[in-house]
C-alpha cells in the first residue's frame, strides 16, 4: 500500500500543498521500488532494477499522466501535453533536455489502446505495464483522481507540486516547467559529476541476474508489441495544435 497523504506548507508558493506521508526524506524512485516502468521506445525497454528506476527519477521533476485514450478531453489534451514535453526534451528545441520525466498511467479499456495511443506519443515517456493494474489503480486512489486527464506534478522528494496540473499546461506552455523546476528545488545538472547523469550506462554487480527474472518473461510480449511502433527512434516527432481546450 501507498503511504497516506499529508498537507505541508510550501514557502515558494505560500500555499499548503499535499505530501506522501514518509516520504518527504526519501527520494521518488521508492515509490518505485519493485516495479517495472517500461521505455517509450521501439523495443519497449524496461527499467527494471532499482538502479535504472533510480537513475531515470532521480533529480526530476516527475509527471505522472493519468488518461484514457477514449476520452474525448484526453484526446484534445493529449497533443498539447505532447507539444509541451518536446519542447521541453527534444535537443532540436533545447540544447539539453530538461530534467523532466513523465509516466503514463493508463486508464484504457485494453492493452492494445493504450499501445494505440503511446505510438504516437514522445519516446522518452515512461509508462507502466497495464497487467499491472493493481498499482495503477493504487496510485489513482493515492493521488485522488476521479477524471481524467489529471497531470500530478511531483517533486523528486514525492511532495506533490500540484495535483493536475491540466489547466495550468494549457494556459502557460512551458513556462510550467521554470515554476516546477523552482519550487522542487532540484540540481542544475550542469553542475553534477558525470557519475550522477544520464551519461552513465554501469549497473551494479546483481543487476544482470534481476533484470534477466524480468525480460525472460517479457521478451515474447514485447516481440509482438514491438511491430506496431515505427521504425524511427526521437523525441516522438511534432507536437502542437491549438491552444484550445475543453
Amino acid at each position: 500500500m501507498l503511504p497516506a497523504l499529508q498537507m505541508y506548507w510550501c514557502p515558494h508558493k505560500r500555499e499548503k500543498l499535499q505530501v506522501h506521508q514518509g516520504l518527504a526524506n526519501i527520494n521518488m524512485a521508492d515509490l518505485f521500488v519493485g516495479k517495472v516502468l517500461v521505455k517509450n521506445n521501439r523495443d519497449q525497454d524496461e527499467l527494471d532494477t532499482e538502479r535504472e528506476v533510480w537513475q531515470r527519477l532521480e533529480n526530476r521533476v516527475v509527471l505522472l499522466y493519468f488518461s484514457e485514450s477514449g476520452s474525448s478531453k484526453c484526446q484534445e489534451f493529449a497533443p498539447l501535453l505532447k507539444d509541451f514535453f518536446v519542447k521541453l526534451t527534444d535537443e532540436f528545441y533545447v540544447n539539453r533536455s530538461a530534467q523532466l520525466v513523465l509516466i503514463y498511467v493508463s486508464r484504457d479499456e485494453s492493452e492494445e489502446e493504450q499501445d494505440d495511443f503511446l505510438k504516437d506519443m514522445p519516446k522518452r515517456w515512461l509508462f507502466l505495464p497495464y497487467e499491472d493494474e493493481e498499482f495503477r489503480r493504487e496510485l489513482e486512489a493515492h493521488f485522488s483522481v476521479s477524471d481524467v486527464p489529471t497531470l500530478v506534478v511531483l517533486k523528486p522528494s514525492g511532495q506533490v507540486i500540484s495535483p493536475n496540473a491540466v489547466e495550468e499546461v494549457v494556459r502557460l506552455g512551458t513556462l510550467c516547467f521554470k515554476n516546477w523546476q523552482e519550487v522542487s528545488e532540484i540540481i542544475d545538472r550542469n553542475f553534477l559529476l558525470p557519475e550522477f547523469t544520464d551519461d552513465i550506462a554501469s549497473r551494479s554487480v546483481s543487476d544482470p541476474i534481476r533484470r534477466l527474472k524480468y525480460k525472460v518473461e517479457s521478451t515474447n510480449k514485447k516481440k509482438d508489441r514491438v511491430s506496431k511502433y515505427d521504425e524511427e527512434e526521437g523525441g516522438g516527432g511534432e507536437g502542437g495544435g491549438d491552444t484550445g481546450f475543453f
